[in-house]
């Protein structure tokens, strides 16, 4: 498994993380220690978690129960805590009445961890000023609570103007942007306010969705032709990026690969990407995904032309 630096950070992160999202809770924890310990053969060592409210209704506590299980799971994984990049989310769900300090605490209570590698702010309420939101992530960093910290799904002007007020504070600049980027949805990633916003800060971009919920791999094709079914239409997403999900299942046929393969590797491709985040329920979906970094290797400058060509919105 290939490495990337992560923005201006000391950080160099896999080309692949593994993600907790609705996932570790939500399956046994003999299959989800089978996930993590496929991430950790496979030479992933960048692994992301979040607290969210429980949706199993069996949980002990109602939100952050998450945490609680990607804790036990990396403890029994055989991961050291050492050669892991750990990130985490802060949603400023409660603030002002609980601070930033406050909401990281309890995650890493929760987790079972001394700090957090990289702590990511999502999107911000309201009336939360972002001069505020710098000065408490650099107490963050300053107490050794997180090492860097990077933004999820910001606009790129509100990263723009973040990069502005760190290097007035003397904060670090976020080193990622974790963002959406895939074959059916690349505006975000490469638009013009976000390419000035991550020249500006130099955060490298955690892809997200980059199997578009499984549209890219293939799973909505019926039959031997690789093609969709009228119901399979009838999807609005579907419906709207049919003819590029043919395409590419038309081009995995030809390169012999797997469709998810080729999705991931066009994500990778982009110099802007350091790494994909994916979340798994089974290993042989970890063992699948690794099948993205290894096909990059192998195209050279006409296939990966080839790749992005179909991935050219349409008039």
């Amino acid at each position: 498994m290939r490495s990337r630096p992560l923005g201006r950070s000391s950080l160099e992160v896999s080309a692949l993380s593994l993600g907790s999202w609705r996932t570790f809770e939500q399956i046994d924890r003999d299959e989800g220690l089978a996930v993590m310990e496929a991430a950790r053969e496979s030479g992933i060592t960048f692994l992301d978690d979040a607290r969210y409210d429980d949706e199993t209704k069996t949980a002990p506590i109602a939100s952050g129960y998450s945490e609680v299980v990607f804790g036990e799971l990396f403890a029994r994984s055989g991961y050291e805590r050492a050669e892991a990049i750990v990130s985490n989310k802060l949603w400023w769900e409660f603030w002002p009445n609980e601070s930033a300090a406050e909401e990281v605490d309890g995650s890493l209570a929760r987790m079972g961890f001394d700090y957090l590698d990289i702590i990511y702010s999502s999107t911000l309420p309201d009336d939360l000023a972002l001069e505020e939101v710098v000065d408490s992530i650099g107490g963050l960093i300053d107490s050794g609570r997180a090492r860097h910290w990077a933004i999820v799904n910001w606009p790129g002007a509100t990263l723009e103007r973040a990069g502005d007020l760190c290097e007035s504070a003397g904060v670090p600049q976020p080193c990622a942007a974790q963002l959406p980027y895939n074959l059916l949805r690349r505006d975000w990633l490469e638009g013009p306010e976000m390419r000035r916003a991550l020249e500006r800060t130099g955060a490298s971009v955690v892809a997200s969705a980059v199997l578009a919920g499984g549209a890219l791999t293939g799973k909505y094709a019926q039959g031997g032709s690789g093609r969709l079914t009228a119901d399979d239409r009838g999807s609005a997403v579907l419906r709207a990026s049919a003819e590029t999900v043919e395409d590419l299942l038309a081009l995995a046929i030809e390169w012999d690969t797997a469709p998810g393969a080729l999705a991931i590797a066009f994500a990778l491709a982009k110099p802007a990407v350091a790494s994909v985040l994916f979340g798994a329920t089974r290993p042989e979906q970890v063992v699948q995904n690794c099948e993205g970094v290894e096909l990059l290797d192998r195209l050279d400058e006409g296939r990966l032309e080839r790749l992005a060509n179909i991935a050219r919105p349409r008039n």
